[in-house]
């Protein structure tokens, strides 16, 4: 009797089927195990994560490392998606300053132009100039109030910008009433004796005039050129409640252009694409080379840059020439991502037009066959390569009760989506391609404005919902849940993700529905997208209608949403869909792993 251990290295987790084989038995699947992967995957950072994983597995069937006879893993094909997830659109940097500030509790109503002028130096200011006063944290909104209502009449006082939360208790000891913006961090940045712009908008309502480029000319009478420069500074106003443009000193802040450049994709035939054509123009040329050998970036250009970084990053991790790496897939998205806005003051972003692109690099066997060696020095136990993925992962679907010969698979991971066909002949074809569960949480961080992937990894994982009261919830699908007892102070009146250990508020203004269309969406675009492009690779006749039925398999197969996306999708090419359930017990996980040992013993 032999004891089996069958590894799946995946690009967020490594699994662990552990198993006993007799000699024309069927395998008994003693137990299973599954530990975050340790290192990117493919690389010799690996073996500590399956040396974790082992030693779950083992514990949890009594045994111990010695009595393993062998240890067989997968052939690991890294994603890189972490590290090319970059804006890859023409970066504008514009030539004025501005406030795109948008506190919560602006004062008074309106618009508001003058000059800026520190509130200190009000005593010298020149009647008939209309001035906005610029107010550091050294006032008190009582001393504030005081100083404005003293020159009344004799200066006109069109706006005020604060560096306190004051705007509200300003605004309600004013003689004369006039727009206020507050909670400027970086007030002493704000240059003097320049022409401003203030427009406050009433409560649930957003400004016009500021997020409207003709409303800025209009203000500030620019030239056609100069409208044309501040449309950026517009768009990222759109939404807010309050906003203040200020014109800056010629040459204060300068313009560059970074081109986005074009991709090379090189297969049966070699095609570029311009990546500000998009990421379905980037799909359409992928698609019409054959299979890919490599993919390069335009040298000196954003997506240029992008690749080189993938290769520099894999060339070091597995002690290769960064030259030689090649990059055989590539799944781009169309996305959306906060750019910081050139000459802002208070941490303003706009949302930019940006393509994201999840790259994978080429399997080497030679690689894998170096990590085998190292993991059978430091194990003292035999370890083989196995597998492709895809195969060993249709072996494993097929011990989900009811499934049989023909049988199609989509493994749906971390980094990779996997599909396999495996026909009533015995023939397997198979595909890897780049892009899954990590792009899915770089769009939601991506797109939010999230400053932690954990954060957008929550987004993706759980449900949503709305604090309304200490006593109650709104659901993201509108449905209320009332509490016998309070709820945490820190939840009141937040968007919180429904995590399994409690309520998660979420750093961020969006409102519910908006975050959720920005979850639904990156799974729409990444696991939709390549569930249809895996299976038209696969199917005998390239049309997913051919293929009848998928077993999904892989960690994003338990996704709560997910599945529904690609069942929905796939049922309009009349294919039925449903979740696997390997070995009757370890639902649509461990399927790789489980395989491996399965193919272990036909091979025998």
């Amino acid at each position: 009797m032999a004891l089996i251990a069958g590894i799946d290295i995946g690009n967020a987790t490594t699994e662990v089927a552990l198993a006993e084989l007799s000699a024309g038995a069927t395998p008994v699947f003693v137990a299973s195990s599954i530990v975050a992967t340790t290192g990117i995957k493919g690389t010799a950072q690996n073996t500590q994560g399956v040396f974790q994983a082992l030693t779950v597995a083992l514990e949890a069937a009594g045994r111990s490392l010695a009595e393993i006879d062998l240890i067989r893993i997968n052939e690991a094909a890294p994603v890189i998606g972490d590290v090319a997830m970059e804006t890859i659109s023409e970066t504008i940097i514009t030539e004025s300053t501005m406030i795109g500030h948008n506190p919560t509790t602006p004062g008074g109503l309106g618009i508001g132009v003058g000059t800026t002028i520190e509130i200190g130096n009000l005593g010298r200011a020149v009647a008939g100039t209309p001035y906005i006063v610029v107010v550091d944290r050294s006032y008190t909104f009582d001393d504030v109030a005081s100083r404005i209502n003293a020159v009344n009449g004799a200066i006109d006082v069109t706006g005020a910008i604060l560096q306190r939360d004051d705007g509200v208790l300003i605004h309600n000891r004013l003689a004369r009433k006039i727009p206020i913006v507050d909670e400027v961090s970086l007030i002493e940045k704000v240059p003097i004796g320049m022409l401003a712009a203030i427009e406050v908008a009433e409560v649930g309502r957003i400004i016009e005039t500021l997020a409207n480029p003709y409303g800025i000319a209009t203000l500030f009478d620019l030239t056609p050129d100069e409208t044309a420069s501040v449309v950026p500074m517009a768009r990222s106003l759109v939404g807010n409640r309050s906003a203040v443009v200020i014109k800056t000193p010629k040459g204060d802040v300068t313009e560059r252009r970074i081109p986005a450049g074009w991709l090379q994709f090189i297969g049966d035939r070699t095609a570029e694409v311009d990546v500000d054509r998009g990421a379905e123009e980037i799909m359409r040329v992928a698609g019409n080379v054959g299979p890919i050998r490599n993919v390069r970036g335009e040298p000196g250009t954003n997506v240029g840059g992008m690749m080189e970084k993938v290769r520099v990053v894999m060339g070091r991790l597995t002690d290769r020439d960064p030259a030689g790496i090649e990059v055989t897939d590539l799944l781009a998205v169309d996305t959306q991502v906060p750019q910081k806005v050139t000459g802002g003051l208070a941490g303003e972003f706009s949302l930019e037009a940006a393509v994201g692109i999840a790259a994978m690099v080429k399997a080497d066997r030679l690689q894998m066959q170096r990590l085998a060696h190292d993991m059978t020095v430091q194990f003292g136990i035999p370890v083989e390569v196995g597998g492709v993925e895809a195969d060993m992962a249709v072996r494993g679907a097929l011990t989900t009760p009811g499934s049989s010969i023909p049988i199609a698979i989509l493994d749906m991971g971390a980094g990779s989506t996997d599909a396999c066909v495996l026909r009533g002949d015995g023939v397997a074809h198979s595909i890897h391609l780049a892009g899954a569960g990590n792009m899915v949480t770089l769009l939601i961080q991506s797109e939010l404005g999230l400053e932690s992937s954990e954060d957008a990894e929550n987004v993706k994982r759980y449900p949503l919902a709305r604090v309304e009261t200490l006593f109650n919830i709104r659901h993201e699908d509108g449905t209320v849940e009332f509490f016998d007892n309070p709820l945490p102070p820190h939840v009141f009146a937040r968007t919180v993700v429904l995590h399994p250990e409690g309520m998660i508020p979420l750093p961020l203004r969006q409102p519910l529905e908006v975050i959720r269309q920005v979850r639904i969406r990156a799974k729409q675009r990444v696991f939709v997208t390549n569930a249809l492009r895996a299976l038209c690779a696969v199917s005998p006749t390239s049309n997913v209608r051919d293929i009848a039925h998928v077993v999904l398999v892989g960690g994003s197969a338990l996704d709560f949403e997910i599945p529904q996306l690609v069942t929905k999708a796939l049922g309009e090419y009349r294919v039925v869909a449903g979740r696997a359930n390997i070995r009757g017990t370890e639902g649509p996980r461990n399927a790789v792993a489980t395989g491996l040992v399965l193919a272990w013993e036909e091979q025998r």
